[in-house]
């Protein structure tokens, strides 16, 4: 009786044991893969060495040559925001609030800036459809309407192409999958992007300062754009470890001349990509533990535990004769049991 009791325990916890596996696989997993409400605040930094670059101060452009660059994206999220989103966006996107800063490393003078905000799916990290978008450059605010990739690509990255948006020309072109790359004791995703003769959006009245500056003869022009953006993303949290971006930009004017206003390659700092490793790994070793580890070690504890209840269940009672049992007396006085 008691085998059978302890047997049925046994039997019960392992039962309980695969439910909680099924549950960490389906329901806990898929929740932990997202992106949280509350994000701490994280900034990346980049830097380009002896770059060419359009300095205006004062009113005054210039072309400064032979400098680093260093640029600084701030990234957190807007709570109040975020708890305002209704119908499709509300549990399933979040919104961020986002700047830029890049600055001469020799003074620290400002060199550009911007500011933006915006809503992101929080599984695949895209951006989402959404009124309240805005990208503000420093001189005018206007209206975004983001989409694809911009700061991570999706939890469970794979090796395909992905579309990233692009700042300057407003639009997502794609990135392709090109390797495997080990980074700080990661393995990551190397996605490069090639955006050719874009055009970048400026205000009439700095275009017409540029083009007094540079090419006094044109009455009017564009800035012509052309980046190799290249990202190593670690596939199961879809977090950016490097950044690299080789930018160009020419003032072309429609009287045939034109002059070079940005020569630039940005790459995230050994400080930035060693922090982004360490938070990836950490995040990484969650998501693991929660959608992998966690269950198959629950299953396995699950199926010893019935195993066993099942053995405790069929053991056969110890120290009774079964019913049909008979005792005799042999003749020197011992007892022998016959069926």
């Amino acid at each position: 009786m008691r085998s059978r009791v302890i047997g049925a325990v046994l039997f019960g916890l392992g039962v309980l044991a695969l439910i909680f596996a099924a549950g960490l696989a389906f329901v806990v997993g898929p929740r932990v893969a997202q992106l949280p409400y509350d994000l701490d605040l994280t900034q990346s930094v980049a830097e380009a060495p002896n770059a060419t670059f359009l300095q205006v101060d004062n009113g005054v452009a210039t072309i400064e040559t032979g400098k680093t660059l260093r640029s600084t994206v701030t990234v957190q999220p807007d709570k109040a925001e975020t708890a305002k989103l209704e119908g499709d966006l509300d549990g399933k996107a979040v919104v961020w609030q986002v700047g830029q800063e890049v600055v001469r490393t020799d003074n620290n003078v400002l060199i550009n800036a911007y500011s933006t905000k915006l809503a992101l799916d929080r599984k695949t990290g895209a951006a989402v459809p959404w009124d309240g978008a805005w990208l503000d450059t420093g001189n005018n605010r206007q209206t975004v309407e983001y989409s694809d990739q911009i700061y991570k690509f999706p939890f469970g990255t794979k090796q395909e192409s992905y579309g990233i948006f692009d700042r300057d020309v407003l639009a997502a072109q794609p990135a392709n999958f090109v390797k495997t790359e080990e980074i700080d004791g990661l393995e990551t995703y190397q996605f490069t992007q090639e955006i050719r003769d874009g055009r970048q959006q400026v205000p009439s009245d700095r275009m017409a300062v540029l083009l007094g500056a540079f090419l006094p003869g044109a009455t009017s022009g564009d800035i012509v754009y052309n980046n190799t953006r290249t990202v190593w993303v670690e596939p199961t949290t879809g977090a950016f470890i490097k950044v690299q971006e080789t930018q160009e930009k020419n003032l072309v004017g429609n009287n045939g001349q034109s002059v070079k206003i940005l020569d630039a390659v940005f790459t995230y700092t050994d400080d930035t990509i060693a922090k982004s490793a360490d938070t990836a790994k950490s995040n990484r070793q969650l998501l693991q533990i929660v959608k992998l580890w966690g269950p198959i070690g629950l299953v396995v504890i699950g199926l010893i535990l019935l195993v066993l209840g099942f053995m405790f269940s069929a053991r056969r009672p110890q120290g009774r004769h079964t019913a049909d049992e008979q005792t005799d007396v042999t003749e020197d006085g011992t007892v022998k049991a016959s069926s």
